[in-house]
Order: C-alpha cells, then structure tokens, then sequence
C-alpha cells in the first residue's frame, strides 16, 4: 500500500471533485501539516537553500532529468516510487494541464521534522502549487502537485447573515475514527431542520476547499442565515492520510464516506434545537452519487440533496472528462491520446471479471485496493434512490463538465413519476455551482467565488416545505 500513501491531485488535479476515489493520483508521497499543532514547537528553522533545492527539483522534472530526481530520494520515496513512476506520472500531470511555464513564487516552512517548499507553478491551462519535501538529511521525502491555494481569505457570501446563527465544533466518531467538524445553528428557539453536508471525492476539509472557494462553508452560512442548521465535517482521508486505508483489509466507499456520513447523521439528531425527524443529508459530486445508499441505510434521514451527483459509472465519468479535456488549445495529441488510452486501460481493470479484493488497480497514477472498485461494481444510484420513500432534491449546473446534464437526465428518466423528487438545473452554474459564462474549465477553481444564491435559497425552500 506504500504507493498510495500521501496521495496527491494530479492527473485529475484540474477536476477537483472528480468521481474518483480516496484521492485522484500520486507523484510521490508528501507531508502536509498536522491536523493540529503540537503542544511545544521545536522544530527548527527553515534552511536558506530549501526553496532553491526545490526548485532545482521541480526544474529537474520539467526537463526530463527524471533518473537526477530519483537520485534524491530518502528511504520511503525510493519504496514508494520506484524508477520509471515519475515519468509516467509527469507526462499524465502535463495532459491535463498542458506544458509548464515557469514558477510564479515560492515559500518554505517546517513542518514536523522536513523541510517544506512550495512553489506556485504556472502551467498553460492552470495554476498549481508544487509542494516538495525534504528530510532531516537534505533528501527529498515528498514531491507534491495540488491546485493553487490562493492564500486570500474566504469572505462570506452577500447572502449569508452571520448576526442570525452561532457555530460550536463537534466531534464525528465512528469506531476508533474522530472528525473534527462545525455545527452552524440559527439563533432561536427551534427545532430546527438540519443537513449534513458530504464531500466529494478526495480527501476534503469541513468546507471543501478548492482553491480559493469554500462550497461547503457557503452552504453553511447560506442556510443558517435561512433557518437551517448544517453539521459539516473533514472527510476521513483528510484527517487519517493513509491510515484510514492501510487500517482496513479490503477498502471501500463505506470506509471513505458512508459510515462516517452515517455517525454525522446520528450526531446531528442529538443537537440542542434540533428536530430529529427532519434530519437531511445533502452530497455533492461523488457524495451525491452515493448518497442513496447512505439514505438507504439509516431510517433518520428525513430526505437527501443531491449536486451533481453522477448517474454514471466511474470509470465512464473519467472517460468523459479526458475526452472534455483533451478539446481544450494546447493539448498535444500525442499526450491526449496516451491519457485516453491509460483511462481505458483503467477500465479494462475495473471491469475484468478476473478482478480480486487483494488486487490493486491502477487508477490515474496511484494504486488503489481493488475492494473498492467491486463493492461499486453493483451499484446504480439511481435504482437504490427510486427505492427510497424520502424525498429526494437532485440539483445540477449545466456548465459542469465534470457531472453533465447527461447524469442529470438520468436523475429525471429514473425517478419520473415519482412525486417525493423535485429536479432543478441551473443553466449558468458550474460544478461549484458558481456562476459562470462559456465552456467550463479547470481554471475557474482557481478564482473565488460563491455558491450561487438562487441554489442555497432553493435548498431552504425545499427543507422548510
């Protein structure tokens, strides 16, 4: 499992909340900050060369100098990621994001016992930040592309009234797991209805942070200030890394999302002002498309919200978006054609008969336990959703590329005629559902924005009702 550890977004990295799981692919493990600071802070100050070290890293890569790279790893990268990873890795980076431009800025900090750079890389369809590591002895102990963080701080949307709610942190515990997350309570009396809110795919904080945005707070904000509560919560994999994997014998989507979204829903209902029978769970991207059967399962979901759930199969919704991407200027055939063909190799994996739990599978970079993919396997949302006797919200923008309409017409073919569902698509919306104008594209995630107005006043009207 030592190759999926410190997974990072790369080859999906433009398509933040892709349907893919755990986390989107790897160039190399990579240490990111503690969930929470230790008590006495002894690490020591940040070596003078450490961005420059860095950046000959990152320069090394980008001219093919892949073997001068290898030779800088510690112990656990050359486990990790043995020669020959780091190439195919780059060239599948470089057919989503097009070719490299040149870095924009840098930084360094410590973190634990490495030494952390990060550089802000200009690439022809987007910006990413390469985060490099660095062990006590000068070797290179992480290589990490991720999405630009704009280091702007969230503003809260016009929309929201923080004069007319409070926020208290909570605990979500399932078995040994704990999640830190945020109850937002209108002020009153109540009872008030209350949502859950269930990321996409990745590893995710409370918000759901993309870049500058922050969805899930939006949302929090937006319908507390409406007369609804909102328990958010980080995902699993962010909190516990590799570790909520490592732990299980044959990983699953349960692990990643369904038992946590589960005990968040218990929780909820034991909230001061809350009505217990109105409790809702509300999942975006591949949380929308899992959200059936987190509602299947548990008799204290009042009703689930779907945005952009898919309706799809992962592998065809992966598909997809290469293709979507590969029309984008810039995009050499040659490296859009070898992306194609690596996703169709995927799945050729996912879907061979042969396929075992103690199998891996090579998804996009990383390898995943095959476990996961067969317990999706049987799985048609749409079929356990037409089943459920809760009511149903499925909202979608037509501007997203990642969950289409096409999923979205699936949504209204499967459930037609069933009177607990209500259907609305936002012509301007993207995946965020963030207004927007034109073809969608990776690098509105990189500008802040807002969940529209229009989508969290629907969300309230629909509970309220």
């Amino acid at each position: 499992m030592n190759r999926f550890r410190c997974c990072v977004t790369i080859a999906i990295a433009l398509s933040a909340m892709a349907l893919s799981p755990i986390a989107r692919a790897q160039l190399a493990p990579a240490q990111d900050a503690p969930a929470k600071p230790p008590a006495q802070d002894t690490t020591p100050k940040v070596p003078p060369d450490t961005t420059a070290k860095a950046r000959e890293v990152v320069n090394e890569i980008v001219t093919g100098q892949f073997e001068k790279v290898e030779a800088r790893y510690d112990a656990k990268m050359k486990e990790a990621l043995p020669p020959g990873k780091l190439a195919d890795t780059w060239k599948q980076l470089l057919g989503q994001t097009g070719g490299f431009k040149n870095i924009l800025s840098e930084s360094a900090q410590p973190i634990q016992s490495f030494q952390v750079a990060t550089l802000v890389c200009a690439f022809e369809r987007t910006t990413l930040d390469a985060v490099v590591s660095f062990d006590a002895d000068g070797a290179l102990g992480g290589i990490r592309f991720r999405p630009h963080r704009d280091t702007t701080p969230w503003a809260a949307p016009a929309y929201a009234k923080p004069e007319t709610f409070h926020e208290e942190p909570v605990t979500v515990k399932f078995s040994h797991w704990e999640l830190p997350g945020t109850v937002t309570t209108p002020l009153g009396d109540g009872p008030f209805p209350l949502v859950v809110l269930v990321q996409g795919s990745g590893p995710h904080d409370e918000d759901e942070t993309i870049g500058p945005n922050k969805p899930f707070k939006d949302l929090a904000w937006g319908l507390a200030s409406r007369g609804v509560a909102v328990l958010r919560y980080t995902k699993r994999t962010a909190r516990y890394g590799m570790k909520s994997v490592d732990e299980g014998a044959f990983f699953t989507v349960d692990d990643e999302i369904v038992n946590d979204a589960r005990a968040a829903v218990e929780l909820a209902a034991k909230q001061p002002k809350i009505d217990p029978k109105r409790i809702f769970a509300l999942g975006h991207s591949e949380g929308g498309y899992i959200a059936p059967r987190i509602a299947e399962g548990d008799t204290q979901i009042a009703g689930i919200i779907l945005l952009a759930g898919s309706a799809r199969p992962l592998g065809k919704v992966i598909d997809d978006q290469i293709h979507y991407l590969a029309t984008f200027p810039g995009v050499p055939p040659e490296q859009a054609q070898k992306q194609i063909a690596a996703i169709e190799q995927m799945i050729k994996e996912i879907d061979s008969p042969d396929l075992k739990k103690t199998d891996k599978v090579s998804f996009l970079g990383a390898d995943i336990p095959a476990s996961y993919f067969l317990d999706l396997r049987g799985y048609d949302p749409v079929a356990v959703a037409a089943k459920l006797k809760i009511r149903i919200l499925v909202l979608q923008g037509a501007r997203d590329y990642q969950v289409t309409s096409e999923d979205f017409d699936l949504w209204k073919k499967g459930l037609a005629g069933h009177d607990n569902v209500t259907f609305k698509l936002y012509p301007d919306l993207n995946h965020l559902f963030v207004t927007g104008e034109g073809k969608s594209k990776p690098s509105e995630y990189d500008k802040a924005g807002h969940v529209s107005a229009d989508t969290v006043t629907d969300i309230a009207d629909w509970i309220r009702k």
